[in-house]
């Protein structure tokens, strides 16, 4: 599957963005969608996962009701809404999938979009 990851920008302190990812390629509803974060100098980072149907998701602690992962599996695309954006929530964005199982570890996931950059200034 090929990931297209978009909507990356930037905001000030307390701003909002949506990034978005579409896919193509394969059965999009058969994979579990993830965005993953790495900021200057740091290893990438789990941020959020939504199951194939889209009733489950997980985020990271910083981001939990700050953060909302969706999808629209007849428009083969994940979205994150991003509110309330802090400083460190400044980073390149990577949506990434899965057919395996509902998981926060980038190695399992195959498939990578080629990351959108969100800045987030004081």
């Amino acid at each position: 599957v090929q990931l297209q990851a978009s909507g990356g920008g930037l905001v000030q302190a307390g701003g909002s963005l949506r990034l978005s990812c579409a896919a193509s390629g394969r059965t999009f509803s058969n994979y579990k969608m993830a965005w993953f974060r790495q900021a200057p100098g740091k290893e990438r980072e789990f941020v959020s996962v939504i199951s194939s149907s889209g009733e489950s998701t997980s985020y990271i602690d910083s981001v939990k009701g700050r953060f909302t992962i969706s999808r629209d599996n007849a428009k083969n695309t994940v979205y994150l809404q991003m509110n309330s954006l802090k400083t460190e929530d400044t980073a390149v964005y990577y949506c990434a999938a899965t057919s395996g199982s509902y998981t926060y570890t980038a190695s399992r996931y195959l498939y990578w979009g080629q990351g959108t950059l969100v800045t987030v200034s004081s």
